[in-house]
């Protein structure tokens, strides 16, 4: 079974058909940027441009940054235009594209979904955390094997900075870090949240997960297990397509 997921980021908006059953890409990804400033309406264009690319007539599955309550209601916009905040998502991405059956999830829960489903989670029970670093810092909490939503927790409180402004890939850029200072920093985040949910296992996810091997040797002194997403950045789309499925079935 294919259904179609998108995944809606700070930076661009990738999407393409995933096999259900496989957990993988049916097709190549196709991607746009996101506008600036990415407000509802920009956003919803670009979501129709990476649908309309394959001529895709059913169910959409997609992902949006920031909380998102009663499968509709976005809560949160870190790193999106703030007028996002009370928009009905689901209504909004439906009428661009068609009058579409549509389903929106938060990025990270999407991406962490997956994991657990096809990649570095299965079979794992226990408290398990993903983290998707990428403009942001996204976050999915699982407690055997059963998701609590909308955790967000890279804006926890770190040296007096909303945590993805000093750890998330963006800062690593913006400030020209090293793949080891920037790992440094992974690290004292990773500690606080260690401290705070005692997870066993961290799955490091988003882009600069198909590069772990340039930081993850230099992150010590966590006593969970730590492992690159095996989705990699296609994650959220194959989560949006799994919850996309689910409610079609």
């Amino acid at each position: 079974m294919q259904i179609f997921g998108v995944d809606i980021g700070g930076s661009g908006i990738k999407g393409a058909p995933v096999d259900l059953d496989r957990g993988d890409l049916a097709q190549e990804r196709f991607k746009v940027l996101t506008p600036q400033p990415a407000t509802p309406d920009g956003v919803a264009d670009g979501v129709r441009q990476v649908v309309e690319h394959y001529g895709w007539t059913g169910p959409v599955g997609l992902t949006f940054p920031g909380v998102v309550t009663d499968g509709s209601t976005i809560r949160t916009a870190a790193n999106v235009d703030k007028s996002w905040i009370d928009t009905d998502a689901r209504a909004l991405f439906s009428d661009r594209l068609g009058g579409l059956p549509v389903t929106v999830v938060n990025d990270a829960d999407a991406a962490g979904v997956a994991e657990m489903h096809f990649g570095a989670g299965r079979d794992r029970r226990g408290t398990v955390i993903l983290l998707t670093f990428g403009t942001g810092i996204g976050s999915a909490l699982f407690v055997d094997g059963a998701l609590v939503p909308n955790t967000e927790l890279g804006h926890l409180e770190l040296h007096g900075h909303d945590a993805e402004k000093r750890a998330s890939s963006k800062a690593k850029d913006d400030e020209d870090l090293t793949w080891e200072h920037w790992a440094r920093r992974v690290q004292k985040y990773l500690a606080h949240v260690e401290m705070l949910f005692s997870p066993e296992l961290f799955i490091i996810g988003g882009g600069v997960s198909r590069k772990s091997h340039k930081f993850l040797h230099h992150i010590e002194g966590i006593k969970a297990q730590i492992v690159p997403a095996q989705l990699q950045n296609n994650a959220g789309i194959v989560g949006a397509a799994m919850r996309a499925g689910e409610k079609a079935a």
